[in-house]
């Protein structure tokens, strides 16, 4: 009797282990979220201090409708770009990146690559933000140009997956709000 006790105690604590490992590894872990099915984005306020590049456009996606809240923060940087080649490289994307806005260190998660916004060419580059008060969240370097002008996108993902949204985001700034704004900047 004491043999056949014991097997069904086994059998069912490996049988509650199994169920509570598969629980466990169904949820998605802290600090990481699901590609966004109906992104809701949302014009804010512009929230940092005027600098040589003026203000900018700031939309907000929270995290129920982006699986993270995220972020963007556009702004024109006219006669700023290569000319000649355009935002071809991460050192260039570097170069025109607005990380200096965030307020902390910033940390290359990978290689940039090569994205197309409108009839404009240029590229994205995933980060990690290392310092100050947004440590512990990740961004992408977006720039594009028309000719010698730069348009950049800072965006700033409260999780640590931002391969995740980087599809979403390039669609909305494929997206005719983003693309009217960038037609009327750089006509100006």
């Amino acid at each position: 009797m004491k043999r056949g006790l014991i097997a069904a105690a086994v059998v069912a604590f490996a049988a509650g282990s199994a169920v509570a490992a598969a629980a466990f590894y169904a949820l998605a872990p802290a600090g990481t979220a699901t590609p966004p099915a109906h992104p809701a984005w949302t014009e804010v306020q512009w929230p940092f201090p005027v600098d040589e590049w003026g203000t900018g456009k700031a939309f907000h996606c929270a995290a129920a409708d982006c699986g993270a809240a995220v972020d963007v923060y556009l702004r024109a940087k006219i006669g700023f770009c290569d000319c000649v080649n355009g935002v071809a490289d991460d050192n260039e994307l570097d170069r025109l990146s607005d990380f200096s806005l965030m307020g902390g260190p910033v940390a290359t998660i990978d290689g940039g690559h090569p994205i197309s916004i409108g009839w404009m060419k240029g590229r994205s580059r995933a980060y990690a933000i290392t310092g100050g008060a947004r440590a512990k969240t990740s961004a992408f370097a977006i720039a594009f140009n028309d000719h010698c002008d730069a348009v950049v996108a800072t965006v700033v993902i409260r999780h640590d997956r931002p391969e995740m949204i980087e599809p979403s985001v390039l669609r909305f700034l494929n997206g005719k709000t983003v693309l009217d704004w960038t037609t009327a900047r750089l006509a100006q």
